[in-house]
């Protein structure tokens, strides 16, 4: 995919911290971008996630996660990580995530992360909810507003 594909990004800067003894970024570092990427996603389109799992006694499950390494992202670069959802299924949804340098169309991976719905007493999965549907729909069909 390319920047324009995707609606929704969080920036961030790497740390020091975030670097290996080559001065690139350590590669389960990646996954914590998407992670935290997903959590704004949520965050900026309005959704509880708290409440969600107090309100249903369900939650997400990570059951997926691949990390495509492009180019080697070096410490103090400033990116930007793009998000969005690829498909909901029964009980699924499959996240798309690039990783793009902040001044430029240089992209530095690609990955999916797929969660499953799953209640948290049976262990069991469950559906995914229309309203969350609707959400994620609705975003893509706002134009990302």
């Amino acid at each position: 995919m390319a920047r324009q594909d995707f609606r929704f990004f969080h920036p961030f800067r790497v740390r020091y911290s975030e670097i290996d003894g080559q001065g690139v970024v350590f590669n389960a570092h990646y996954l914590t971008y998407f992670d935290t990427t997903i959590t704004e996603f949520f965050r900026h389109l309005g959704f509880d996630y708290q409440g969600y799992i107090r309100e249903t006694g369900e939650d997400f499950h990570l059951v997926k996660s691949l990390v495509l390494y492009e180019k080697p992202i070096l410490f103090d670069a400033e990116i930007d990580v793009g998000c969005r959802v690829e498909k909901i299924g029964n009980t699924s949804i499959t996240f798309i995530l690039e990783i793009f340098d902040k001044a430029s169309d240089t992209r530095y991976c690609t990955g999916e992360i797929v969660w499953v719905n799953t209640h948290q007493t049976t262990h069991k999965t469950a559906p995914v909810r229309d309203d969350i549907r609707a959400m994620f729909e609705g975003f893509e069909k706002a134009g990302g507003a």
